[in-house]
């Protein structure tokens, strides 16, 4: 998803970038580049490709390039370029058919999945195996591992240079005002927001327009409900979104709609009007992920003051083989790096990145990150490094909803969630478009 940074409001959506039906990679200028890294240097720059709509990244390297990279970039020096994020997938099949990958490399999640052009053509090193012989593998967060793996097929193809988590951002004060605490299960959270209502205070707001807010929170209820591997399940054929158990999480969302929990408007209602709901008090409860902490730490936007919001993991499920430790999470687009460009002044770039680039993007940005925070960073605003220390304790992650389904199936999902909030489709039929999709799709 987006992330965030202290001081400039930032949304952009990185957790994917879509690669599914794009062309197949022209690769025969690159089959001689299909075995292992190269053991010496073949480049003479850092190359590095960034979505345009986001310099998180690109920003952070070259801070590190004058100072704690200083050494690496005086002997092999960082070049940027970026590339428009709709463009990316397209961009990276060309430049991979002319033999001519950057160093590192924004690309499609599909493109670097074991069974993707990327990742069958072996053009993306292995972090993992590399940041071992480097020495810091243990410098990358275990959540971060698990997310990063999980997303693209097993491989460790990308570096979690954003790493979000996502949970349930609510009002304090208003918590307070009529007694509710922080609901641990999907009871206490459903009886939260039936008093709220009663209330009259908007228990829960989304950008029901956008889809993936929504569906975000059906996703958490089969994660919490059926467990952690329910939509590994589905893909793999094993299980069905007709199954009683799925269409029952499609029932408690749209439970949810029916008692009017989101409030009026929802399946009209933009992100700048849902968050604006929340930060200004006209809500108890949002849905949304660590990247809408930039928007939080903002007083021109959090009315309601940043100490006043907290922050719960999306509640356990009675009876559920799942729980509130098993974080959702994304890690942002992937970030290759080039395994034909690979040698030691790569990897010793890549060591000095892992080693001081999670301390450095938070000293700077406020971004949390999947790396470790190897020096101390002060000043961080509560909330932040409330969220840092999920990121650093956390084990064991979840992606979300559509994490693992095709282009069509991920929009109708989006696209019908609304007709599921305000009853005009059924859970069981909504369930049954989606896997007749997946059906389809096999």
């Amino acid at each position: 998803m987006s992330t965030a940074f202290t001081g400039r409001r930032k949304r952009v959506f990185v957790q994917v970038i879509a690669g599914a039906g794009a062309a197949m990679l022209l690769l025969s200028a690159c089959s001689s580049n299909s075995g292992s890294t190269g053991s010496t240097d073949s480049v003479t720059e850092f190359s590095l490709l960034t979505p345009a709509e986001n310099s998180i990244i690109r920003d952070e390297l070259a801070t590190l390039s004058t100072d704690q990279c200083a050494a690496e970039n005086k002997a092999l020096p960082l070049k940027s370029e970026t590339v428009a994020q709709a463009d990316v997938v397209q961009k990276i099949t060309l430049l991979a058919s002319q033999d001519a990958l950057p160093v590192m490399y924004v690309a499609g999640t599909a493109q670097v999945k074991p069974d993707g052009d990327i990742g069958k053509n072996n053009l993306a090193v292995d972090y993992e195996k590399i940041l071992t012989d480097l020495g810091v593998w243990d410098d990358i967060l275990p959540a971060a591992q698990s997310t990063v793996k999980a997303a693209y097929g097993g491989n460790m193809a990308s570096l979690p240079f954003q790493y979000n988590v996502e949970g349930i951002f609510y009002n304090k004060k208003i918590f307070a005002d009529n007694d509710i605490t922080a609901p641990t299960t999907w009871a206490e959270l459903t009886a939260a927001t039936t008093k709220l209502k009663a209330a009259g205070v908007t228990p829960i707001t989304e950008a029901g327009k956008d889809g993936w807010p929504i569906t975000r929170l059906l996703g958490n209820y089969i994660f919490r409900s059926v467990g952690p591997d329910a939509m590994e399940k589905v893909q793999k054929g094993e299980a069905k979104l007709t199954d009683p158990e799925y269409v029952a999480a499609a029932q408690a969302i749209a439970d949810l709609g029916k008692a009017d929990a989101f409030g009026a408007g929802i399946t009209s209602r933009d992100t700048d009007t849902a968050y604006a709901q929340f930060l200004t008090g006209k809500a108890a409860m949002i849905y949304n992920g660590s990247w809408m902490l930039a928007n939080i730490n903002d007083p021109a936007q959090t009315t309601i003051g940043a100490d006043n919001v907290g922050f719960m993991p999306f509640p356990a499920v009675d009876g559920g083989a799942g729980n509130a430790d098993q974080w959702p999470a994304n890690a942002g687009a992937a970030t290759a790096t080039s395994t034909k460009a690979y040698g030691p002044k790569v990897g010793d770039w890549l060591k000095c990145i892992a080693e001081n680039y999670g301390s450095s993007v938070m000293k700077n940005q406020s971004v949390i990150s999947g790396f470790k925070l190897n020096t101390p960073v002060t000043g961080i605003p509560p909330l932040t490094e409330e969220l840092q220390g999920v990121v650093s304790k956390a084990t064991e992650t979840v992606l979300w909803f559509e994490a693992l389904m095709d282009a069509k199936t991920t929009s109708d999902a989006q696209t019908n969630v609304s007709l599921l909030v305000t009853g005009a489709t059924s859970p069981a039929d909504y369930m049954k478009l989606l896997q007749s999709d997946l059906d389809q799709a096999k």
